[in-house]
């Protein structure tokens, strides 16, 4: 009885290990995982795969979008009325589209500022301003994503904290990381580095 119970442990225990890419990696060396390239993760969605599934390529792998709770939904939707008309003529604002930052991430931002373009053929590869507002999402949004924009050569990437009340401000990408970060709350206002004079208080769309 304790030996099966043991095997079963240690069954449990090789499941645990490959919880992780990291870990799983780790488990098949020298053989290599295979991630997915961003074409061949565009290829399967014209296919009509994921219809379903709100998910997003970040690193080669397919991952779970957060569900969009109400106060995570109004907060794009107070952002997007603050940021569009000002910008008219001058910069398009997307929402929750795909943003084409490198060969094996397609990460969708719940809000990007973008150059003025035609992306009915592609995804615009950078942008002027990215924006993610996270409930749940703040370990993925700091240490993955931020190095994903960081490297596409967004100037200027916000972290819209829910819980906290506070927006993390990420500037002046080097080598694939941003290298000042700050934090603004209720009473700043905020000046996007790329968008001249346009001016966004904090208290107008983080309540």
């Amino acid at each position: 009885m304790a030996v099966g119970g043991a095997a079963r442990t240690g069954a449990h225990a090789i499941v645990g290990d490959m919880s992780s890419a990291g870990q799983l990696a780790d488990l098949v060396a020298p053989e290599r995982l295979r991630l997915l390239r961003r074409v061949e993760f565009e290829h399967m969605v014209n296919q009509g795969l994921f219809r379903d599934e709100r998910i997003e390529l970040l690193r080669g792998q397919l991952v779970e979008m957060s569900p969009q709770h109400p106060p995570h939904a109004g907060t794009i939707q107070r952002l997007n009325t603050l940021l569009a008309p000002p910008l008219a003529g001058r910069a398009e604002v997307r929402i929750q589209l795909p943003l084409a930052v490198s060969d094996d991430s397609l990460p969708e931002p719940d809000v990007a500022v973008v150059s003025p373009g035609d992306y009915r053929r592609a995804h615009p590869t950078t942008a002027l301003l990215v924006i993610e507002v996270a409930e749940t999402s703040l370990n993925k949004d700091r240490a993955v994503k931020a190095a994903l924009y960081a490297a596409a050569g967004v100037p200027e990437y916000w972290i819209v904290d829910l819980p906290g009340a506070s927006v993390d401000v990420y500037v002046a990408p080097v080598q694939g990381r941003y290298t000042r970060r700050t934090a603004a709350r209720s009473g700043d206002v905020l000046r996007p580095v790329a968008l001249g004079d346009l001016d966004v208080r904090v208290a107008d769309f983080l309540g």
